[in-house]
C-alpha cells in the first residue's frame, strides 16, 4: 500500500508539472492541456478504461451542474455592466471614497464583507467586472487585485458557517456551530490579511500576460449614476444573503410552511438571484443602445463558453485524482503519526491538493478525524472546535489547477494560468499555514 501511496503522489506532483509547463511555458489551451492531465492520471494510475471515461464524463457534468448556469448568467450580467458603463461607475465612486493606492484593502474589506453569506465563487464572478474597472481607472496591476479579492472571499468560505464544507464538518463532529462561527471569524481576518499581503507583494512584481476587456462605446457620453450601477450587484448579492442566514433563525418546519419564506429561499438561489441582477440590469441600458440589449445577451453566452470548458476541464482534472483514492490513500498514511492538532489539518491539506474541492476535503477529513478524536487528545469541547477549524484550515491548502475557483480567477481576470499560480495559489498556502499556527497557540492556551 504504502509504494502505491508514494507512487500516486509522484502522479499529483508530476500531473501539477505538467499543466504549469503546458499552459504557462507552452501555451498549449488550459482545456486539452486539463484533459490530457486527467487521461494521464487515469492511464498511469491503473484505473479500468470504462472508469477513466465515466470518471471524465462525471467530472465535467458535477461542474457544469454546480456552477454552469452560475457562470453564464454572471458573464452575461459582466457583460451589460461593461457595455452600459455600469463597472466604470462604480470605481469611479469607490475611488473618490478611497484613494487608487488603497483600491486594493478597499477589494479586500469588500471580500471579507461579502464572503460571509455568499460562496466564494458566486461572489468573485459577481464583482469580477468591478474589479476590471478598478485596474482600468486605478492603475493597479490585476494578480494583485483579483488575488486580494479571491483570497480574502476564500478566507471566509473555509472557515466561517454556515458556508458548506465547515458546516457539515460542525455536525459530524458534533460541535457547537456558534463557537466555530464565532472563532472562525476571528481567525479569518488574520487569514486574509496574510492573503492581502502577499497579494500587494508577490503580485506587484510577477510578470503577466492580462487582456483588458473591451471599453465602453464612445457613444456613451454620461456614465449611470452610482447607485443605479450599484443595484445589479448588490441585489443578487443581498438575496443570496438573506436566504443563506435564514437557516440560522428560522425551523427547517416553519420554512417549508411559510409561502413568504419560501419565495425568499427561491430568489436567494444564486441563479435566481443573478437572473434577477440582469433585469435590474435592464434599467442602465440607455435608449441609443436599446437595440444592442439582444447581442449584449448573446455575447455574454459566447463569452461563457470557454470559460465553463476550462472549468469544467478542471473539474475532470479533480474528478479523476478523486477515482485514483489519492486523497484516502495520503490521509491514511498519516493516521499512524502522533501529531495532535496539525493532524486535522495535514488530512484536510492533503485531500484538498490532491481532488481540489475544499468543500469534499472538510467533508471528508471529518469522517476520518472525528473517530480519533479521543485518541488525538482533542475531545475537549475547544478542542473539538479548534480541530474543526483545523480542517477548515487544511482545506485552504492547496488551490491550484484541479480547483474549479482557480479557473474562476483566471478566466474571469483574463490571467494568465502561471501568474495565477504564482499569486494566489501561493497566497492559499500562506493563509492556511497561518490559520493552522493561530489554532495551535490557542490549542496550547485553551485545551
Amino acid at each position: 500500500m504504502m509504494i502505491n501511496t508514494y507512487y500516486l503522489f509522484f502522479l499529483l506532483i508530476a500531473s501539477i508539472g505538467f499543466i504549469i509547463w503546458f499552459t504557462a511555458y507552452k501555451k498549449v489551451n488550459a482545456f486539452f492541456t486539463l484533459l490530457i492531465a486527467a487521461l494521464g492520471v487515469g492511464l498511469f494510475s491503473g484505473l479500468p478504461l470504462v472508469e477513466i471515461v465515466t470518471a471524465l464524463k462525471t467530472g465535467f457534468g458535477h461542474t457544469m451542474e454546480k456552477i454552469g448556469l452560475l457562470i453564464i448568467l454572471g458573464t452575461t450580467l459582466g457583460v451589460i455592466l461593461e457595455k452600459t458603463g455600469a463597472t466604470m461607475s462604480m470605481a469611479n465612486y469607490i475611488l473618490r471614497v478611497v484613494k487608487e493606492e488603497n483600491a486594493p484593502i478597499a477589494v479586500t474589506l469588500t471580500g471579507i464583507i461579502i464572503g460571509f453569506p455568499i460562496f466564494c465563487d458566486s461572489a468573485f464572478i459577481i464583482l469580477s467586472g468591478l474589479n476590471h474597472s478598478l485596474v482600468k481607472k486605478a492603475h493597479n496591476r490585476m494578480p494583485v487585485m483579483a488575488a486580494a479579492l479571491a483570497t480574502s472571499l476564500y478566507a471566509v468560505h473555509c472557515l466561517v458557517p454556515p458556508h458548506p464544507g465547515i458546516t457539515a464538518a460542525v455536525g459530524t463532529a458534533g460541535g457547537d456551530l456558534g463557537k466555530v462561527m464565532l472563532w472562525g471569524i476571528l481567525v479569518a481576518i488574520p487569514a486574509a490579511f496574510v492573503g492581502y499581503i502577499w497579494s500587494v507583494w508577490r503580485g506587484g512584481k510577477v510578470e503577466y500576460e492580462y487582456t483588458e476587456p473591451e471599453v465602453i462605446p464612445d457613444e456613451i457620453k454620461q456614465l449611470p449614476r452610482a447607485v443605479y450601477s450599484f443595484l445589479p450587484v448588490l441585489l443578487p448579492i443581498v438575496l443570496i444573503a438573506c436566504k443563506s442566514v435564514m437557516p440560522i433563525f428560522v425551523a427547517p418546519a416553519l420554512m417549508v410552511q411559510n409561502g413568504c419564506l419560501q419565495i425568499i429561499s427561491f430568489v436567494g438561489e444564486p441563479v435566481m438571484a443573478l437572473a434577477i441582477g440582469i433585469v435590474a440590469s435592464f434599467k442602465l441600458v440607455q435608449k441609443p443602445f436599446k437595440k444592442d440589449l439582444n447581442h449584449w445577451l448573446t455575447e455574454g453566452v459566447d463569452k461563457a463558453g470557454m470559460i465553463l470548458a476550462i472549468i469544467a476541464a478542471g473539474g475532470m482534472f479533480g474528478e479523476m485524482l478523486q477515482a485514483t483514492g489519492m486523497g484516502k490513500n495520503l490521509g491514511g498514511m498519516l493516521s499512524g503519526l502522533s501529531l495532535g492538532i496539525f493532524f486535522p489539518f495535514l488530512v484536510a491539506a492533503i485531500l484538498k491538493t490532491a481532488q481540489g474541492s475544499s468543500t469534499v476535503a472538510i467533508i471528508t477529513a471529518s469522517s476520518l478525524v472525528t473517530p480519533l478524536l479521543s485518541n488525538l487528545g482533542l475531545s475537549s469541547p475547544m478542542g473539538l472546535t479548534l480541530t474543526i477549524l483545523s480542517m477548515g484550515a487544511g482545506s485552504m491548502v492547496i488551490s491550484h489547477a484541479n480547483d474549479a475557483y482557480f479557473w474562476v480567477i483566471s478566466r474571469f481576470s483574463n490571467l494568465d494560468t502561471a501568474s495565477t499560480l504564482k499569486v494566489y495559489s501561493v497566497a492559499t498556502l500562506l493563509m492556511g499555514l497561518t490559520v493552522q499556527l493561530l489554532i495551535w497557540v490557542l490549542f496550547s492556551i485553551f485545551k
